[in-house]
């Protein structure tokens, strides 16, 4: 199956899904979009991604799938191996509560068209923005940081010694944080995982910086 990511080198969104697709060892075409030019607010982007995210994969026939968690839960349905959810149901609440945290607590204030608004409706500065982002941030690490240091679960990665679903989310969440200077000292064992991480080869090559967009 030939398949097309539709995305953006530093959206952290992106970064997840890169990074499945490299851990499941699937060729894509890179299709890149610069979000502050509006590119993805264009008809034809529009038409296969109505809410002009990225985010977005197309697969052969032209269906185009969105939302990054969406997506990867759909790569571990059609191709399983390596699996990115464990097998036992406590284990996969553990670590959609875990990728959640991110995905669902810290990722939607951050992103480029809240910080906009922010500064377009309330006339926030980028250090007001930084210091927005720090907080929500360092809000859900430090409960992060607290159940990963806490679990007998956690392993060499957030959930045992295989990657999933929670991994995605950290890896990409703490590239994210080094827009806004956010030190990752603060939390050992995030900082531990990241590293173990970033010594993968399949997020290594997702990695923001490592994209042929990145500016």
């Amino acid at each position: 199956m030939t398949l097309r990511l539709h995305n953006f080198y530093r959206s952290s969104t992106s970064t997840r899904l890169r990074a499945a697709l490299n851990l499941k060892a699937l060729d894509y075409d890179y299709v890149a979009y610069a979000l502050r030019k509006g590119e993805t607010r264009t008809p034809d982007y529009l038409a296969r991604n109505p809410q002009g995210l990225v985010p977005t994969l197309e697969l052969e026939d032209g269906t185009s799938l969105a939302q990054s968690l969406a997506i990867i839960e759909w790569l571990d349905e059609v191709y399983p191996e390596p699996a990115l959810l464990p097998k036992e149901p406590l284990g996969r609440a553990r670590v959609r509560a875990l990728a959640f945290m991110i995905a669902c607590e810290i990722h939607p204030l951050n992103n480029l068209r809240v910080l906009f608004r922010l500064r377009d409706q309330f006339g926030a500065e980028e250090a007001t923005q930084k210091e927005w982002a720090t907080h929500w941030v360092t809000l859900t690490f430090d409960a992060l940081e607290a159940e990963l240091s806490g679990s007998a679960s956690t392993g060499r990665y957030c959930h045992g010694d295989t990657p999933t679903l929670a991994d995605l989310c950290l890896y990409a969440q703490v590239w994210n944080n080094r827009r806004f200077d956010i030190p990752l000292e603060t939390w050992p064992t995030i900082a531990r995982i990241f590293a173990e991480l970033d010594a993968l080869a399949a997020f290594r090559d997702a990695a923001p910086p490592n994209q042929p967009d990145a500016a």
